[in-house]
């Protein structure tokens, strides 16, 4: 089983339905399959503080959903988190497809893929990082679970130890 079909699985056996995005090349190898099933309703969106409106607007109305974007978006949607995810307490799990680490071919994503960590952390929100498809869905399951339970948003970030990054699986 691929990494994008444990992530597929985890979401569907969490009841999470309602995906937001914005598009990138690594996630979009799990979004095509999500937009394919029927389960889910996938919503694109053009920046990322929309993304995690839309989520948490989902949220409001009863429903659980999951946010999608790329580290060198990430930036974007800090003020989201912080006065509306974290204030109010609204759980969103965010899947964050990294750049910048193990062999990066931009550096110009380097700044911001080493921050993205930090902020979490400064945000006080959790965050994991799998590396391997292997005990990936323990890992999924732990953050989805942690994150409603603690009702706030929890990382999940796609290094490329697991994803193959922006050039695909070796």
């Amino acid at each position: 089983m691929d990494w994008t079909d444990i992530v597929v699985e985890t979401l569907k056996s969490n009841q999470l339905d309602i995906v937001a995005y914005v598009p990138d090349t690594v996630t979009w190898r799990v979004l095509d399959k999500l937009e394919s099933d029927t389960a889910f309703r996938v919503v694109p969106a053009s920046r990322e503080e929309e993304a995690i409106a839309i989520v948490a607007g989902a949220y409001a109305a009863g429903k659980r959903g999951a946010v999608f974007m790329q580290s060198s978006g990430f930036g974007n949607c800090i003020n989201a988190l912080g006065s509306l995810c974290i204030p109010y307490r609204i759980p969103l799990p965010m899947f964050i497809s990294m750049r910048g680490g193990l062999g990066e071919f931009n550096m110009a994503q380097v700044p911001v893929g080493k921050a993205v960590a930090p902020i979490l952390d400064t945000l006080g929100l959790q965050h994991f990082a799998p590396t391997r498809k292997e005990g990936l869905s323990t890992v999924l399951d732990g953050a989805i679970q942690l994150c409603y339970s603690g009702r706030l948003p929890v990382g999940v970030l796609l290094p490329t130890l697991l994803t193959g990054g922006k050039r695909g699986p070796t």
